[in-house]
């Protein structure tokens, strides 16, 4: 009885996917090089027009396929077209696997920056308009548009810090950065076949957009130090040192209730596929993973701000999400205004003892209202106080101003992310949600004192925005970095080793004493970590420490947390062309970035390795143009 019953649901389920003479294809996309998964990955019946795009492991489906014979297509940017003919039979489901070549692309060069020529490819756009792709098809919006020629983006310059004596400066001081918004932006340029900005380039922002397998805390504190100390892959005469911090997770009988303020960008500027349309599926998202103990409000601007949505209780979905459908781009852009009025309604929801946040979409370019920086950033940081946290999701191409909204993501006690295709905004408010809106430290200040008996000078890689005066540490009312629950940070350093009976490595000066202790030579200290942090709602703040001790392991002994992060600083080097960058090469970052893969369970890093690849294709197409 129990078998039959069984059967007649499978049988119900099976009909289920069926709707008449029709009949499903599915399958899996991937490189025929070494088999990994193409995300994002454009398929289409040409006939019929009905497709779908790639998850995150390369899978799609297209139902409701009428029956008969069709043309399909595979399209993925860097790869040669797949084409193929399919019969497709009434109540039937077609597998169709898919391997695909990689491709050498001709491409018009043009010059955008002084510093860099940017390559800017040919790209045939998808004629695929069914419902199915409308959502998904956005992974890549690459696949489908040109990078417009006409480019008002804005990113701060970075003056990267070369390497300080030990004796001179014994310690090093910064803010904790889990921003990774860089990291997508940067991948958004080499999707389109280019090289990105060197000042797009932060390089912390790329080693940080991955998480890496730490050690949980153990005590009640809510960070864990890890360490650890090898050779530097770039630079075999160095060494390069490996700090990790992991945020405590929050179990579910932990989970904080939220009062949300979405501050929406609908101005005439945010029409573009990569912006408003984008911005609204990427919200549904996050909105489908509130509670009923949750409230969302949402303000948008566009010329004048307003209220479209007063504070509702995230169980109410329905309402939200039709408050979201019906946004529209329009008008000019009254950030400013925006912004006040968000805080406020923020204020008067206030949940004592819950996750207060603004969250500020837009593509960043202000120009009504309170529109210079200098003015944002002081009103964002008189209200940080209040206990409203701040998250800055960056959208679109072409009048992007990252400068301006990374100034204030750091200034409002908040973070900020680049939303290139619906995949990243699935990472940033699903699948990281916790760490996105859960701060469980803040204002947390890092600080590294050097053993100089050990250690001749140092570099830390990246964090030029986020470096701080030594006295800065101790300072309860200087703003530093947010960590979110689960979050991971990771700081490197490339270390010159002062080596035995090497005097010549210390500096001798006129007016002051270098000599280096005795018991710094009998100590196996190499340095100590520092860590100052305050709970969300404190005002003072708390210290621990961790000491690195003892002789570093070989490359190929260290984890997979050193390598792989080494690998994605190596590889921000080579796109900045760092002075730095030593003998840096992009095979070498392929192979440290492989060996060290490890789960991978979302495919984060195997999408890396694909980047690494395809400015490997970049390198070679310049290569033969210039006739090399």
């Amino acid at each position: 009885m129990k078998k039959s019953i069984i059967a007649i649901i499978c049988v119900l389920l099976s009909l289920s996917l069926f709707a008449g003479d029709t009949g499903i294809i599915k399958g899996t996309i991937v490189a025929a090089r070494d088999g990994s998964p193409l995300i994002g990955a454009n398929i289409f019946l040409k006939e019929s027009k009905q497709g779908a795009a790639t998850d995150l492991k390369g899978k799609y489906f297209i139902k409701d396929v009428s029956a008969g014979k069709y043309e399909i297509v595979a399209q993925y940017i860097g790869y040669s077209t797949f084409v193929k003919n399919i019969e497709v039979k009434a109540d039937s489901i077609l597998i169709v696997d898919i391997e695909m070549e990689i491709e050498l692309v001709e491409s018009k060069a043009i010059t955008i920056s002084a510093e860099r020529p940017l390559i800017m490819q040919e790209m045939k756009i998808s004629r695929v308009q069914s419902e199915a792709v409308s959502f998904l098809a956005m992974s890549y919006p690459a696949n489908r548009m040109q990078f417009p020629v006409s480019n008002t983006e804005e990113y701060s310059k970075i003056d990267e810090t070369g390497f300080l004596e030990v004796t001179a400066n014994p310690l090093s001081t910064f803010a904790a950065d889990v921003d990774a918004a860089s990291y997508a932006n940067v991948r958004r340029f080499i999707m389109q076949g280019k090289y990105p900005y060197a000042d797009a380039v932060r390089t912390e922002e790329l080693v940080n957009y991955f998480s890496y397998d730490y050690e949980e805390p153990r005590s009640n504190d809510p960070l864990s130090i890890n360490l650890e100390y090898s050779d530097c892959p770039w630079n075999d005469e160095n060494q390069l040192i490996h700090i990790g911090l992991r945020g405590k997770s929050l179990q579910r009988d932990e989970e904080i209730s939220s009062n949300l303020v979405f501050l929406l960008d609908v101005s005439g500027s945010m029409k573009k596929p990569d912006k408003l349309p984008l911005l609204k599926q990427a919200f549904k998202l996050l909105v489908k993973q509130l509670t009923q103990n949750d409230r969302v409000s949402i303000v948008v601007y566009a010329g004048a701000a307003g209220e479209v949505l007063s504070s509702t209780p995230g169980s109410e979905k329905k309402k939200i999400l039709r408050a979201i459908d019906k946004l529209e781009a329009g008008g000019s852009t009254a950030g400013g205004a925006g912004i006040q009025m968000a805080y406020k309604i923020a204020k008067d929801n206030f949940i004592k003892g819950g996750n207060n946040r603004v969250i500020l979409a837009t593509d960043g370019d202000f120009n009504v209202g309170i529109s210079s920086s200098s003015e944002l950033v002081r009103y964002i940081e008189d209200q940080r106080d209040d206990g409203i946290f701040l998250t800055v999701l960056g959208f679109g191409q072409g009048n992007y101003k990252d400068n301006r909204l990374q100034e204030l993501a750091d200034r409002g006690n908040g973070t900020h992310a680049y939303i290139d295709n619906i995949m990243e905004a699935k990472k940033v408010l699903v699948d990281e949600l916790s760490g996105t809106l859960y701060t469980i430290a803040k204002d947390v200040k890092i600080q590294v004192e050097f053993n100089p008996a050990k250690v001749h000078s140092y570099r830390l890689l990246g964090y030029e925005n986020r470096r701080l005066a030594n006295e800065d540490y101790e300072d309860d009312k200087k703003d530093a970095g947010e960590v979110g629950a689960g979050h991971t940070v990771t700081a490197l350093y490339e270390i010159v080793p002062l080596r035995p009976n090497d005097k010549s490595q210390v500096q001798e000066l006129k007016y002051q004493e270098t000599k280096i202790k005795n018991s710094a030579f009998k100590s196996s200290d190499v340095l100590t970590v520092r860590i100052r942090y305050k709970d969300p709602d404190g005002d003072q703040s708390q210290e621990i420490s961790k000491v690195l001790t003892g002789k570093s392991v070989q490359l190929a002994k260290a984890s997979n947390n050193f390598r792989f992060s080494a690998a994605v600083a190596q590889f921000a080097q080579i796109l900045r062309d760092s002075e730095f960058k030593g003998e840096a090469d992009l095979k070498t970052v392929k192979k440290l970035a492989k060996g060290a893969k490890g789960d991978d369970e979302y495919g984060y890093r195997a999408e890396f390795i694909n980047l690494v690849e395809r400015c490997m294709l970049i390198e070679k197409r310049n290569s033969l143009k210039d006739g090399d």
